[in-house]
């Protein structure tokens, strides 16, 4: 759960004697071998201040694979977990250019600072004054005020919202109704304005009818988020979209495409879509976009002889009917040593098979294990960049 900020820590670490305490703790390198003595030296350094400002330099150095620039931030531990990861921000912030925007669940102000750029004017309101206190530090300039997310205080027609989806034990909420504040409600509230709603990307998306595109974004191969759509940020007859981030490109696919997609045998290549696109119900479309077919109507898995550009594919090397012992003496055969294991429609357990295979040799390879029709197949391949 991480340390318990007061409003007192946040003001002592934005004056000056905070800000050169953070540096003078930053200084210490905090490795898993100094760890307990760089705390020691923190404390003997700063008393009773010294655990806001270890957690907090603990906290920038997390951030940095998360946000841009998090030198000067302030988190919790639990708000720096839940926070929108800097390039997905700046993605969702772009339907909201030259919109007067408030988001209603700010935090610490992940989300705000990226429609800060884009924006017409920016508000931001939570109910937690610690985090409120975060965020003006991290967002500086834009207007934060403490307020109920159900409850409108301003006058935006446009409006964002990250429903809180722990519990203050940390354990997560699946239900909407148990969001903070609850989906339904959400979008009761806020029925005459445009509003986006961030979600997991696991969610029902049966649960939210209101919605009128729903897009799920990946971001360097990792589901982030489903973003709920409607009213004016929405884009005319797409209701639902993939979005594929990866360093600073960036591509979708939305069910306004074509899904002509055939069912065939496998051919030189295996593809794995992205998970946004597999989330999103748009492996059809990916696969008519890019002249690709499916090796079973229901699995996800897609096939081709030539794969798309800029992702990891498979060259198929050998394919045929699944039975671990089969696959077994292939892998001896070929000297395969380190095997990546796939699996879709199959109940295997790569790790649990991993050590049953009894793996040795030089080479490397991926077996794709899936069914086609009741039938598991198994495909060889080797990994490429494309």
């Amino acid at each position: 759960m991480g340390y318990a900020f007061t409003s007192d820590d946040v003001t002592f670490l934005r004056s000056a004697a905070g800000i050169a305490a953070l540096a003078e703790v930053d200084a210490l390198p905090f490795s898993d071998a100094s760890r307990l003595h760089d705390v020691g030296v923190a404390r003997k350094l700063l008393g009773s201040r010294f655990a806001p400002v270890v957690e907090t330099v603990l906290l920038r150095r997390r951030a940095v694979s998360k946000l841009d620039s998090p030198a000067s931030w302030l988190f919790t531990d639990d708000a720096l977990q839940q926070a929108t990861a800097s390039a997905v921000a700046r993605h969702r912030a772009l339907r909201f250019s030259g919109r007067d925007v408030h988001d209603v669940t700010c935090s610490i102000g992940a989300d705000l600072f990226a429609l800060s750029a884009v924006a017409s004017r920016c508000i931001g309101s939570d109910l937690d004054p610690v985090r409120l206190a975060m965020a003006r530090n991290n967002v500086p300039g834009q207007l934060v005020v403490q307020a109920d997310a159900l409850r409108p205080v301003s006058r935006a027609s446009a409006v964002t919202a990250d429903p809180a989806r722990r519990d203050s034990s940390g354990r997560r909420k699946w239900h909407p109704a148990d969001f903070v504040p609850p989906l339904d409600e959400l979008s009761e509230v806020y029925a005459g304005v445009d509003l986006a709603v961030k979600c997991a990307p696991g969610i029902d998306f049966a649960v939210a009818p209101w919605a009128d595109e729903i897009e799920v974004v990946s971001l360097d191969g990792s589901v982030r988020e489903a973003c709920l759509w409607t009213r004016g940020l929405a884009t005319p007859g797409v209701s639902r979209r993939a979005t594929v981030i990866h360093g600073d490109s960036s591509w979708t696919v939305t069910d306004l495409e074509p899904d002509d997609c055939l069912v065939g045998a496998p051919g030189s290549w295996i593809i794995d879509p992205d998970g946004a696109v597999v989330r999103a119900g748009l492996v059809r479309h990916y696969a008519a976009r890019h002249g690709l077919w499916q090796l079973d109507e229901r699995i996800a898995y897609l096939s081709g002889d030539t794969p798309p550009a800029g992702i990891r594919a498979f060259r198929v090397l050998e394919h045929g009917h699944y039975t671990e012992k089969a696959l077994k003496a292939l892998l001896k055969t070929r000297g395969i040593g380190r095997l990546e294991i796939l699996v879709r429609g199959l109940d295997v357990d790569p790790n649990t098979l991993r050590k049953r295979l009894k793996l040795s040799g030089p080479s490397e390879a991926t077996v794709v294990l899936t069914r086609v029709g009741s039938r598991p197949v198994f495909l060889l391949c080797q990994a490429e960049r494309t």
